[in-house]
């Protein structure tokens, strides 16, 4: 069994810049100007975290810096940003603390669309080697001064948020108002299967009015127990940006079930298109037209999406598919060429509407997306392809999943 995704160091340490308003904290402090650092501090919580600054002369990028207030014993600081930091060289990671102050800081020059998360870990002494940052960044936390934050997986805590001035606007946030707009409901339920031969949690979101088309959102413990999507698709159907949906989103159980059964194993396949998908129909409404029901993934599961509607495009017409981990291939051989880019490729065209998101700080997934959207526009299959300018992260596959179901139903004709 494949037990995570290839150890693959980012191919170049992501861009440095400097701080306008750290440079003049230094220069203060070097000045012996009194209260220096707790007028830098009432201006970091003015303009907020991380603090966002224009590069003259560059105005599709920014000057972006985190920040850590560090107590009488801090030794060490990392900023882990989602898919900025190189894992394998935790190093580069690393804060550095303006002399004579407890301000800790590290800047990097990001496009000015840019969005992600990110963490800290504070500790003491001043061991830098990769074993002792390691446990370093198991310590890490969400910043305590900034407000907005999402949860990580199986209880992992949270990481927090930030969104550069020209980010795309997500319909939603945890922490937006709520929709005006008429609620769906959500109920959670238990699904038998003799396929996996097991039971699993199923997340069922009922639309305010008679579902149009279904959604089948994989990774629902994510979803729906920790993100609240539900009042992402209130919005989306109350703004007409999609129609009534009913969306079926299955819990992942945990790493190592995951790592199990998504991918290309067939009895989750037949879980998914014929146990699952049967459950609802004998329940409630469910479209039986695949071309008003999308199966929906991000990393292994946007793999799992994309292969699910290779096998079953007969139950799903449409596929959104983020951060596909196109690495995965059934005999566990990382090294070998993208097995799923190789089955589209010489298998019979799918009556199949397909929609590719990745990020540009993806490392190996966005050269792997890229062929197979090469791979996908060959064969003839309608394909949307974006990269969007971020990581691997929720963040960003929240405003995914909004734009891809606007892509895929948003202009479905009048129930028949």
């Amino acid at each position: 069994m494949i037990s995570g995704p290839p150890r693959i160091p980012r191919p170049a340490p992501a861009e440095r810049a400097a701080s306008a308003l750290v440079g003049a904290l230094a220069g203060a402090v070097r000045a012996g100007r009194p209260g220096a650092e707790d007028a830098f501090w009432a201006e970091v919580a003015e303009r907020g975290v991380p603090l966002v600054e224009p590069l003259p002369g560059d105005p599709g990028h920014r000057a972006v810096t985190f920040l850590w207030c560090g107590a009488e014993d801090t030794g060490r600081v990392l900023a882990l940003v989602n898919r900025l930091v190189d894992p394998l060289d935790l190093a580069g990671a690393l804060m550095a603390r303006v002399p004579g102050t407890r301000v800790w800081h590290i800047t990097y020059r990001l496009g000015a669309d840019h969005a992600g998360s990110y963490r800290i870990a504070a500790g003491p002494g001043e061991g830098t080697s990769q074993d002792e940052l390691r446990l370093l960044a198991a310590r890490a936390v969400h910043d305590p001064r900034n407000p907005w934050s999402v949860p990580l997986r199986w209880g992992e805590g949270r990481a927090s948020v930030f969104e550069l001035p020209d980010a795309p606007v997500p319909p939603w946030r945890p922490w937006n108002p709520p929709s005006t707009a008429p609620l769906g409901t959500v109920t959670r339920d238990r699904v038998r299967s003799d396929a996996l031969r097991d039971e699993r949690d199923v997340w069922i979101y009922r639309p305010p009015a008679a579902p149009r088309a279904a959604l089948l959102l994989l990774d629902g413990d994510m979803w729906f127990g920790n993100c609240g999507v539900q009042a992402l698709f209130d919005r989306l159907i109350g703004a007409g940006t999609v129609p009534p949906l009913l969306v079926l989103a299955p819990h992942a159980v945990s790493t190592q079930t995951r790592m199990t059964e998504y991918g290309g194993n067939p009895a989750h396949t037949e879980f998914l298109t014929s146990e699952l998908m049967g459950w609802a129909a004998a329940r409630m409404p469910v479209p039986a037209d695949p071309a008003r029901t999308v199966i929906a993934g991000e990393s292994l599961g946007g793999l799992t999406a994309l292969h699910t509607g290779l096998e079953a495009p007969g139950r799903f017409g449409k596929v959104l598919a983020q951060s596909s981990s196109l690495w995965w291939n059934p005999d566990g051989d990382l090294d070998a060429p993208a097995w799923l880019t190789a089955r589209y490729a010489r298998t019979q065209r799918r009556d199949l509407r397909i929609h590719l998101r990745v990020g540009r700080h993806e490392w190996a997934l966005v050269d792997q997306n890229r062929d197979l959207h090469q791979t996908l526009r060959a064969r003839g299959y309608p394909v949307a392809y974006t990269e969007y300018n971020g990581g691997h992260d929720y963040v960003c596959w929240t405003h995914g999943l909004a734009a891809g179901l606007a892509d895929l139903l948003g202009d479905l004709p009048p129930s028949p």
